[in-house]
């Protein structure tokens, strides 16, 4: 399992480093100085640097927001759905590595219909692009595959995810939400008290200075220093003193897929700032998706809540915290911790190995 912080050491990932709300936790203006610093990636650098699929899958379509990745192996049983988060970081960390790969565990546990959202970085021109778009956009994803289906949230997806069962409830079996923000007030993390610290005001300004975006390398850039080399080792799950071909190929690997940055449009991140962490509207019931009232007690599918012990980003109350919210009666949720951070949950290769066959044995299960 995950080795637990000892006195000392550096933790296993600085909340700074992959909460992209978490950056105005320094001032307003050395934030804005320093992202303007940082002069953007020429366009051949850009297109040249690709995310990596560890799993074989083809593309099932393309939107202006996504490209549907299709990792299913037949034509049979319930979709499942994973939600990737959309923040710092590209959507391959729900398939990174053999033995380190969400979509991996799922398909040999027995799911054999499996697709990803992997969202695109925000061009110039989708700076106002809000969350509406985006829950638009993943409602076509689930109407191309057929719905109802099981979506399954990891981190910033999560909350998504659970979003849109509410609004579209009959198009959704099950709900699996790992490591997902839910209900700011129910819990504190470093992610939450820096966001709610800052007046929003400052994080327009943030958004102001990249012009109407966040972008990602700018950001990376604020906080890239604070990356040790233990800390990779720890996310992976990796022996201490495995110094192997292997290992040092996944260190690599996790190096250029941290270094991979997705941008973000401005009203999109200020309404998740807003609306999610600032006013928890989505856990009170203010969260408006589509021209509707979210009431998360109208939510009636089985859940199952996964949460990290050490979770840096998201406080598991935080997650936990949706059992009190939703309608679905309590023999229909399913909660689990696993001894890692916030990363380990998806990329850790112990909960890899043996949290997530469990996942999905249980979408598996008739109603």
């Amino acid at each position: 399992m995950a080795k637990k912080q000892q006195h000392g050491e550096v933790p296993e990932f600085p909340a700074s480093l992959f909460a992209w709300p978490a950056l105005m936790a320094a001032s307003v203006g050395e934030a804005i100085a320093a992202s303007l610093a940082v002069p953007p990636l020429a366009p051949e650098t850009a297109g040249a640097r690709q995310p990596v699929w560890s799993t074989p899958h083809r593309l099932r379509f393309e939107l202006g927001t996504m490209a549907l990745r299709d990792f299913s192996t037949g034509e049979s049983g319930v979709p499942a759905l994973i939600c990737a988060p959309f923040a710092l970081h590209c959507a391959t960390i729900a398939d990174f590595a053999p033995g380190h790969s969400v979509v991996e565990a799922l398909r040999d546990g027995g799911i054999g219909r499996i697709l990803v959202t992997d969202w695109r970085s925000a061009g110039p021109d989708m700076r106002f692009l809000s969350i509406d778009n985006y829950l638009a956009d993943l409602n076509v994803a689930v109407d191309e595959i057929v719905p109802p289906v099981d979506l399954v949230g990891l981190c910033q997806g999560g909350w998504m995810a659970l979003a849109y069962a509410a609004r579209f409830p009959h198009k959704v079996r099950r709900l699996v939400l790992a490591g997902a923000p839910v209900d700011i007030a129910a819990g504190r993390s470093m992610l939450s008290q820096m966001t709610t610290s800052v007046p929003l005001s400052a994080f327009q300004d943030f958004v102001d200075s990249q012009d109407g975006r966040v972008l990602g390398q700018r950001v990376l850039h604020l906080w890239g220093a604070a990356l040790r080399a233990n800390d990779e080792r720890h996310v992976l799950q990796l022996p201490r003193g495995d110094n192997s071909v292997r290992t040092q190929d996944l260190l690599a690997r996790f190096q250029e897929w941290n270094d991979l940055t997705v941008d973000l449009p401005g009203t999109y991140y200020l309404q998740v700032v807003s609306w999610l962490f600032q006013e928890n509207r989505l856990a009170t019931g203010n969260f408006v998706a589509l021209g509707r009232q979210i009431d998360l007690s109208a939510v009636r599918h089985p859940i199952y809540l996964l949460g990290a012990r050490d979770d840096e980003i998201v406080a598991p109350a935080q997650l936990f915290a949706t059992a009190n919210r939703v309608g679905t009666p309590r023999e229909h949720i399913e909660t689990a911790t696993e001894p890692c951070g916030h990363l380990g949950l998806f990329l850790g290769a112990e909960t890899i190995r043996g949290r997530w066959p469990r996942i999905a044995r249980w979408l598996g299960e008739e109603m």
